[in-house]
């Protein structure tokens, strides 16, 4: 039995589109709710938890319609399309209302200008702030007015390298913060309508996460899902790379762009999520991949439906299977808790704690991930899905843990070492999980059991946006990393009560029955 790695990576086209999106939504919308709207850690993890807190309740919703839906283009696809075309609209639009809030905070936008720095200095001079590193100050005892509008964001230092002061990302930024939050508040109106558009685009992604990521164990049949899943993580990895490449081409992370316009880059990720629905429209036909996986699974004699066949009703888990699921669910939300608030906040900790690209940084670790996928699926073939995501779970607790001690005079090679094992890591885990999950339900409640997944995640990522935020207000942002080691750590020790969910034995047929060495 061989999976059919074309036809997957064709499905995998719609979580492709998927990661694109949140790549760029990860790396862009925390940036413009502290650079372009002055909000705090908190209330940024506020906004930003907010597709999630949609998510606990739409995800299951359209998961379970979805697997009641039975049009000619199949249960998921219309789901797909419809969902992808709206959020694309809906993403534009939500770059040009960043655009007008730059016209709101003009007087305070302009990097490196003496005139503005003059404005913020005299705004802010008797309030008392925070550094990124937690310590609080009051500008005119720290600097002059003279001396804080003569600061530069960037100096060259001896060795010839030009790097960020720490005068800029310690009394500057958060000054000017201050400034535009004043701003925002005072005059509410584009925030109010930044988050209405921003909640159109978390509601269009909600139509289609479900379908779409429910449509790999609808076309592959139990035993090949965990290899199945690494094709299509792989896929949503590269998704990721294409739009940390154009966050690298556009500059997205350097200083000088702090305050830039994010019309470009969320145009770009509308054409790729466009094109990546046009591509799997043509090569995707789903009720014909559904047929051939029933056919599969007849063939091996590989229980689907699981219908008993006394009451006519589909199987109930076992009280012990039940135990499993609820553990498995509380290991997914701990390791959310650990992985998003990283994902969720590395964009504005790279900047202001180890003055470095996090284009460059996150690229590394989706690369290794793309590296880790296959492999992982192949060796959870053969060793155990949950022995395997037990290793993911070390290897990326390791990486969060080691990651609290770097710096910005550490050298990047080391972060960049890091990366690529979280990446590895999370790739281990994120293969094996949602298999495991699915491998519980009957074949007519994937939808059903997608959902459960996603609520467990998204559970995680309403809570730790807040929480790792508030946090890092109170005692500054290096404790972001030492937190989610934490729960990472955490999910270690649920994970050893699931019992189920790991692969099943493939039944031989032919002369396969035969060999004896397996």
């Amino acid at each position: 039995m061989k999976l059919n790695y074309k036809r997957t990576i064709f499905v995998g086209f719609a979580f492709f589109l998927i990661c694109a999106f949140w790549q760029a939504y990860d790396n862009a919308i925390p940036l413009i709710l502290t650079n372009k709207f002055g909000m705090s850690q908190t209330w940024s993890g506020l906004i930003m938890a907010l597709d999630n807190i949609l998510a606990l309740f739409l995800l299951p919703l359209f998961g379970a319609i979805s697997d009641r839906h039975n049009g000619k283009r199949g249960k998921r696809t219309p789901f797909i399309t419809v969902g992808t075309i709206i959020a694309v609209v809906t993403f534009v639009a939500l770059s040009f209302v960043d655009a007008a809030q730059l016209k709101e905070i003009d007087k305070v936008s302009a990097i490196d200008d003496v005139k503005t720095l003059e404005y913020i200095y005299d705004k802010q001079a008797d309030e008392t702030l925070m550094t990124p590193d937690g310590e609080k100050f009051v500008l005119k005892e720290q600097f002059t007015r003279e001396e804080f509008s003569a600061i530069k964001c960037q100096t060259v230092n001896e060795a010839g390298k030009t790097v960020t002061t720490l005068e800029y990302t310690d009394y500057v930024t958060p000054a000017r913060q201050a400034c535009i939050h004043e701003i925002s508040t005072g005059e509410p109106g584009m925030l109010i309508l930044f988050i209405a558009v921003l909640l159109m685009v978390l509601l269009s992604m909600s139509v289609f996460r479900s379908p779409a990521v429910a449509l790999m164990p609808d076309v592959t049949i139990k035993p090949l899902r965990s290899k199945a899943n690494a094709v299509i993580n792989l896929m949503g990895s590269a998704g990721g790379i294409v739009i940390l490449g154009a966050g690298m081409l556009l500059k997205t992370s350097d200083v000088h762009n702090s305050m830039m316009s994010y019309v470009a880059y969320f145009g770009i990720t509308a054409g790729v999520m466009l094109i990546a629905l046009v591509i799997f429209r043509a090569k995707v036909n789903e009720p014909k991949l559904v047929e051939i996986m029933h056919e599969d699974s007849r063939k091996y004699g590989i229980e689907e439906n699981d219908i008993d066949e006394e009451t006519g009703e589909k199987r109930k888990l076992s009280r012990a299977e039940r135990r499993s699921l609820i553990f498995i669910l509380v290991s997914i939300v701990f390791w959310f808790m650990g992985y998003n608030a990283v994902t969720s906040k590395y964009s504005v900790y790279a900047g202001n704690i180890l003055n470095k690209d996090y284009n460059t940084t996150m690229m590394i670790a989706q690369v290794a991930a793309i590296a880790a996928y296959l492999p992982v699926g192949m060796v959870a073939s053969k060793v155990g899905r949950k022995r395997t995501i037990l290793a993911g779970v070390v290897m990326l607790c390791a990486a969060f843990g080691a990651a609290a001690f770097v710096n910005e005079n550490s050298s990047i090679i080391v972060m960049y070492l890091l990366f690529a094992l979280a990446g590895i890591g999370w790739a281990t885990i994120n293969v094996n999980s949602f298999p495991m999950v699915v491998e519980m339900c009957s074949g007519g409640n994937v939808g059903k059991y997608t959902g459960y997944y996603y609520t467990a995640s998204m559970a995680a990522q309403v809570v730790t946006p807040m929480v790792s935020g508030y946090i890092m207000d109170c005692f500054g942002m290096k404790t972001l990393f030492p937190y989610a080691a934490i729960f990472v750590a955490l999910a270690f020790v649920t994970m050893l009560f699931v019992m189920h969910g790991d692969n099943k034995p493939i039944a031989k047929m032919g002369l396969d029955a035969l060999d004896i060495d397996d």
